[in-house]
C-alpha cells in the first residue's frame, strides 16, 4: 500500500503540471490507485520490426552544404506551382533560429499565418509556443528551434493538403531541412507525419517510435489544433516533449 500511495503522489504531481502547462484543471478522485509497469527504456532510433513492412524510406536526399534562408523564401514567394497561389494572401517560410537544434513541422499555415506570413501564430501557435517553452518540458525560447510546415501556403478553408499539392512544396521543406541542419525532428499531427516519413500510419501508431529521418532522429507528436479539439490527447503529448527532451540531451 505505502507504494501504491507513492504513485499516486508522483501521478498527482504530473498531472498537476500538465494543467499548469495547459491553464486547465483536472479533478482527481483522492482513492489511490494501481497503475502498470512501463519501461524506461528511450526508444531505438531505427523503425521497429512491426512497423518495418509499412514504413517506406524518404526518396529525397537532404542538402549537403549551407544555404541562404532569403534567396530560399525569396523563390518561395513568388512560386506558383499549384493552385493555392491563388488563394493565398501570403506564403509562411517558417520561423526561428536557422541554426537550430529541433525543428518542428507542421501541416500547413492556416488563416492567422496567411495573413502575418509567420507559422503557428493563432491559437494552436500559441499553445506550441507553451510547450516549448515551459521549464518542466523543454525550457527553452522558441525562437531557439525552428518552426515550418509541409505547405507554404494556406488551403481553402484550412482542407488538409491535397497529394499534388505536397508534391510540388515538399522539394523547398527539403531544402530548408538541408540548411538548418537539425539534430532532431518534431512532426506535428499525421499529414506531417506520413508526409515526412512516406506513410499512412496513424498517430497512435506512429508516437512511440523514433525515426531516422536521412540520418536525423525523428518523432511524432500531436498537432497542437488537435490539442486544442482533444483535450484527452495533451497528456500523451506531453510525454511526447519529455521524450524528445530526453533524446535530445542524449545527442
Amino acid at each position: 500500500m505505502p507504494h501504491t500511495k507513492k504513485i499516486y503522489s508522483d501521478a498527482k504531481t504530473v498531472l498537476k503540471t500538465v494543467a499548469e502547462m495547459y491553464d486547465e484543471e483536472i479533478l482527481l478522485d483522492e482513492k489511490p490507485f494501481m497503475t502498470k509497469k512501463t519501461s524506461k527504456t528511450m526508444p531505438k532510433k531505427s523503425v521497429t520490426p512491426t512497423l518495418a513492412a509499412a514504413v517506406k524510406e524518404p526518396t529525397a536526399t537532404l542538402s549537403a552544404g549551407p544555404g541562404e534562408f532569403s534567396a530560399l523564401a525569396a523563390t518561395i514567394a513568388v512560386c506558383k506551382k499549384c493552385d493555392l497561389c491563388k488563394t493565398r494572401t501570403q506564403t509562411v517560410f517558417g520561423s526561428g533560429n536557422p541554426n537550430a537544434d529541433i525543428l518542428f513541422i507542421g501541416e500547413a499555415p492556416g488563416a492567422d499565418e496567411d495573413e502575418q506570413g509567420l507559422p503557428f501564430v493563432g491559437r494552436a501557435g500559441q499553445l506550441l509556443t507553451k510547450m516549448i517553452e515551459e521549464p518542466r518540458s523543454l525550457g527553452i525560447p522558441r525562437s531557439q528551434v525552428y518552426i515550418a510546415n509541409i505547405l507554404k501556403c494556406r488551403p481553402p478553408e484550412n482542407r488538409k493538403p491535397l497529394p499534388s499539392e505536397i508534391d510540388q512544396c515538399e522539394p523547398y521543406l527539403i531544402k530548408q531541412i538541408g540548411m538548418i541542419r537539425p539534430k532532431i525532428i518534431c512532426a506535428l499531427g499525421a499529414t506531417s507525419a506520413n508526409t515526412l516519413l512516406k506513410n499512412n500510419l496513424s498517430i497512435t501508431a506512429m508516437r512511440e517510435h523514433v525515426y531516422d529521418y536521412h540520418g536525423v532522429p525523428l518523432i511524432v507528436t500531436y498537432h497542437p489544433a488537435a490539442l486544442l479539439r482533444n483535450p484527452n490527447w495533451k497528456q500523451p503529448a506531453w510525454d511526447d516533449l519529455l521524450k524528445l527532451k530526453a533524446l535530445y540531451e542524449k545527442l
